[in-house]
C-alpha cells in the first residue's frame, strides 16, 4: 500500500469532531497529557471499542494495538475471563469502602510471585502508590530526601515532578508549577545507569530512598546496563537509604515475578499497578512486614482511599494473573522478540540508525545507532523520524506509543499473524516516514 493510499483510505471526520468539542471541556481535549499527542503533533484518535489485540476508532479505522492501555492490558482488550469476572462480582455491588475476600485473594497471588511484597496496601493508582511509599520511607528513615533518576516517571504526586518522564518529557517540562520548591528541593536527581553519582549524592546527602524503574518506560524503554541496580543495592545498604522499585509498568511484564527474578535483587518497598487490575485502576505499594506495619491503622504514616481494595479492581486483576502463568509469559515473550528482531532487521534493510529492545513483554525502540542508556541519550535520538513514522503506521493501522520516549507492549492476544502483518505494515511505513510523508 502507498502512502498516498493509505492516508486517502484513512478517514477521521468523527475523531475530530469530537475532539474539537472536548478541548471545551478538558484542558488539551483529554484527561491525561500524552493522549494529546503533544509528542508526535496532529490529532489524536477517540476510541470506540477493542477486542483482542485490536482498537477501533469512532470513524471506524482498525489498529494492532502496542499501547495495551500503557501496559495494563497483557491479555488483550477485552479478555472474556476479565469480563466474566467483573461482571460477576459486580452483581453483589461495585464499591463497599469495607473489607472483601478479594482483596486478599488477590494480596496472596501477588505475594506468591513476589514473595518480598510479606505485607501490603491496595490503593486506586500509580501515583498513589509511589506518593505512599516516598511518605513510608521518610518515615522509616527519619530522612527527607529523595533519589530519583532522569526520565523516570513515579506519577504527578509533588514530590516526583522534578525531571519526569512520560507526559512531562513529551511536553518538555522539567517540573510543574504549583510545586513548591522548598518541596521540590527535597528530590535529587541524576542520570540513570550513572553509579558513581548516586555515591556521590548517597554519602553526601541522607537519603530516605532510591527510588527508581528497574527498566525505564516513562523515558523511552532503557535497560539498566551490568551492575546497575545490584551497585544501587549495596549503595542503599551502605548509607541507610531503602531502595524502593517502581513496577507500576514493569511488573508481571518484565519477568514472571517482576524485577526482584529478572535482576535478582531485592528492594525494600516496591509499589505495583497496570496489571494487577487487568485494566481497571488499581495499584497497590509493599515490602517487608516491619516497614508496612507502620501504616495506620497498625502505624503512626497515615494513608487511606474510599476506593481502595475496589471488588471490580481486585477481580479483574485475580482473573488477569490466574491467566497470566509462567507458560503464557514466556509465550509473550517470545513473541515480543520476535518483533523486535523483525524492527531491527526492517530498520538495516532501510539503513535507518536504529536500536530496539526487550524484556518480557515491555519493549521500545529508538532511531539511534548506539544503545541508550539514560535519558540525555535517548533525546538524542532522531524524534522528527519517530514523528513521521508513528503517523505512517498509524495510517496504516499500527498503534505505537504517541511518544518516542515511551516504552511499547505485548499481549497474549497478538498472534504470529498479528505480527507478520506488524512487521509488513511497520516497513511500508518507515519507507514513508524517510520520504518525509506522514501518511
Amino acid at each position: 500500500m502507498t502512502a498516498v493510499t493509505a492516508a486517502t483510505m484513512f478517514d477521521t471526520t468523527r475523531s475530530q469532531a469530537l475532539m474539537a468539542r472536548a478541548r471545551d471541556r478538558f484542558p488539551g481535549g483529554v484527561n491525561s497529557p500524552v493522549r494529546a499527542f503533544g509528542g508526535v503533533g496532529g490529532e489524536p484518535f477517540v476510541v470506540a471499542r477493542g477486542a483482542g489485540s485490536r482498537i477501533w476508532d469512532v470513524d471506524g479505522n482498525e489498529y494492532i494495538d502496542y499501547v495495551l492501555s500503557w501496559g495494563p492490558l497483557v491479555l488483550g482488550h477485552a479478555p472474556p475471563a476479565v469480563l466474566e469476572a467483573v461482571q460477576r462480582v459486580m452483581q453483589n455491588g461495585t464499591s463497599f469502602g469495607i473489607p472483601t475476600g478479594l482483596e486478599l485473594e488477590l494480596a496472596d497471588v501477588i505475594a506468591e510471585r513476589m514473595p518480598h511484597l510479606e505485607m501490603m496496601r491496595f490503593v486506586s493508582s500509580g501515583t498513589e502508590a509511589a506518593m505512599s511509599v516516598a511518605r513510608l520511607a521518610r518515615a522509616i528513615t527519619g530522612r527527607d530526601h529523595l533519589l530519583k533518576f532522569e526520565g523516570c516517571y513515579h506519577g504527578h504526586a509533588d514530590s516526583f515532578l522534578v525531571k519526569a518522564g512520560s507526559g512531562v518529557a513529551t511536553l518538555g517540562l522539567p517540573n510543574s508549577p504549583g510545586v513548591p520548591s522548598a518541596l521540590a528541593e527535597l528530590t535529587l536527581t541524576c542520570a540513570y545507569n550513572d553509579l558513581e553519582a548516586v555515591e556521590k549524592i548517597a554519602r553526601s546527602v541522607p537519603l530516605a530512598a532510591i527510588l527508581l524503574e528497574p527498566i525505564v518506560g516513562n523515558g523511552g524503554y532503557i535497560e539498566p546496563v551490568p551492575g546497575f541496580i545490584e551497585g544501587l543495592r549495596r549503595i542503599a545498604d551502605e548509607t541507610g537509604a531503602l531502595l524502593v522499585f517502581d513496577e507500576v509498568m514493569t511488573g508481571f511484564r518484565i519477568a514472571f515475578g517482576g524485577a526482584r527474578e529478572r535482576f535478582g535483587v531485592t528492594p525494600d518497598l516496591t509499589a505495583l499497578g497496570k496489571v494487577i487490575g487487568g485494566g481497571l485502576p488499581v495499584a497497590v505499594y509493599g515490602g517487608k512486614r516491619e516497614y508496612m506495619s507502620r501504616v495506620a491503622p497498625t502505624g503512626p504514616v497515615y494513608q487511606a482511599g474510599t476506593l481502595s481494595g475496589n471488588p471490580l479492581a481486585m477481580a479483574g486483576g485475580l482473573a488477569t494473573l490466574a491467566a497470566l502463568t509462567r507458560e503464557v509469559h514466556d509465550s509473550i515473550t517470545a513473541r515480543t522478540a520476535r518483533l523486535v528482531h523483525g524492527m531491527r532487521t526492517m530498520a538495516a534493510r532501510h539503513g535507518v540508525p536504529f536500536n530496539a529492545s526487550h524484556s518480557g513483554s515491555m519493549w521500545g525502540f529508538f532511531f539511534r545507532e548506539q544503545t541508550v542508556t539514560n535519558f540525555d541519550e535517548a533525546k538524542t535520538s532522531d524524534t522528527e523520524l519517530f514523528k513521521r513514522f508513528f503517523h505512517a503506521a498509524r495510517v496504516r493501522g499500527v498503534y505505537l506509543a504517541p511518544s518516542a520516549f515511551e516504552a511499547g507492549f505485548m499481549s497474549s492476544a497478538h498472534s504470529e499473524a498479528d505480527i507478520d502483518l506488524t512487521l509488513s505494515k511497520l516497513d511500508d511505513a518507515l519507507g514513508a516516514a524517510l520520504s518525509g510523508a506522514k501518511g
